[in-house]
């Protein structure tokens, strides 16, 4: 039996190595499938001459887009990968089908759902619409010069979609159960406590930081953000990390540090959560540097999700779930231009050894993608 459009192109993506940041080789072979379908290409690099650690190496994006009257639709996701890890049945960067799963990294997330899309857009004359596809190579990692940058560079070409549909892997027990219409918003925090070494026999001689820290935490920890709203859990607060590297036993150490990852819904903004807690540590003597990933976003119910609830129940079956569960996604930033919904393969083995998809979720998939494009374009 002849392999589907999809599951070649799914071969293809995942063979070339793409631990994030992503360049070179899996931008060929996607520019390969795209080309011939009429697609103009663009593609560049972003960060270049960062001295910044926590921004990453610099990425490669590509904008590829097929232009025609009327409505323009976008697909967006990411080419690289997360590292393999040891311990993989088979190479991860060869793919191998047993039984009915194609094995390799990034089969889930999110190689397959770019593959199935492409393949959707075989049977799709040029005169439907304007189509794009914005795709990273860094969305595994600081995600700074990659969908932020791609639409810097959509705005200069004046190419903002009317809608965008994201590929990430949203369902969970099978294809079509869930689809994301937002993400939770997420704010990272290092605080850290100064303190004087000393012996600990001699304690009026030093001063020890743990005790500040530790209060501080407590207060931190019996903190109630919100009880959630109709769309969004509660936002709630962890204490990710408690780092002091004190290696001797009498010995009262200079510093102590803790880190704290917030995840909110919509009722709180992140400038405002980090200044809450800001506050906090600065009475109890602290200091506090923070990273905002991204804010709450929502997609009310509308044409997009309309569109792929129709779509998967004609394919499927079943009915997506609206939802705003998981982490974050590049959605965060594509929300600031158009409508955007998250749609894509069963996510239960995503960054997992022996990452893998059901063949037949592939083909399923892109007739789905299929449908709302034809739908959405339409409109």
């Amino acid at each position: 039996m002849t392999d589907s459009l999809a599951l070649q192109y799914a071969k293809k993506l995942i063979e070339c190595e793409s631990i994030t940041p992503a360049t070179g080789a899996v931008f060929d072979a996607l520019e390969g499938m795209l080309t011939p379908l009429g697609f103009t290409v663009h593609r560049f690099i972003a960060g270049d001459g960062d001295e910044n650690p926590a921004h990453g190496a610099p990425v490669e994006n590509l904008f590829a887009i097929r232009k025609n009257a009327g409505r323009h639709f976008a697909f967006a996701g990411h080419l690289d990968v997360v590292p393999p890890g040891d311990g993989w049945h088979t190479d991860p960067f060869v793919p191998e089908i047993r039984g009915d799963l194609l094995y390799g990294r990034g089969a889930v997330d999110m190689k397959g759902s770019i593959a199935a899309f492409v393949a959707a857009l075989h049977d799709l004359p040029a005169e439907a619409g304007t189509i794009s596809l914005i795709i990273t190579g860094d969305e595994e990692g600081p995600a700074i010069y990659g969908t932020r940058a791609l639409i810097d560079h959509m705005h200069s070409h004046q190419s903002i979609p009317d809608a965008c549909l994201v590929g990430e892997p949203t369902s969970v027990h099978r294809l079509g159960d869930m689809m994301k219409v937002g993400r939770r918003g997420s704010v990272n925090m290092w605080v850290n406590f100064a303190g004087t070494q000393g012996h600990v026999a001699y304690p009026h001689l030093a001063d020890n930081p743990i005790p500040r820290l530790v209060a501080l935490l407590a207060h931190i920890e019996a903190i109630h953000l919100d009880d959630g709203t109709d769309w969004f859990q509660p936002s709630n607060i962890e204490i990710t990390d408690i780092s002091v590297g004190n290696k001797a036993t009498n010995v009262i150490p200079a510093k102590a540090g803790a880190r704290l990852s917030i995840r909110f819904n919509d009722l709180q903004q992140g400038e405002a959560l980090v200044e809450r807690i800001g506050a906090l540590v600065e009475a109890g003597g602290g200091t506090l540097t923070a990273m905002i990933s991204g804010e709450a976003f929502l997609t009310p119910p509308g044409e997009l999700s309309a569109a792929i609830s129709e779509a998967v129940e004609v394919v499927t079956g079943i009915t997506p779930e609206p939802s705003t569960t998981g982490g974050t996604s590049d959605a965060r930033f594509l929300t600031k231009i158009c409508p955007v919904v998250e749609f894509g393969l069963c996510n239960a083995t995503m960054h997992k050894l022996d990452e893998a998809v059901a063949i037949a979720d592939l083909d399923a998939l892109t007739e789905i993608y299929q449908r709302v494009v034809i739908k959405m374009l339409a409109a």
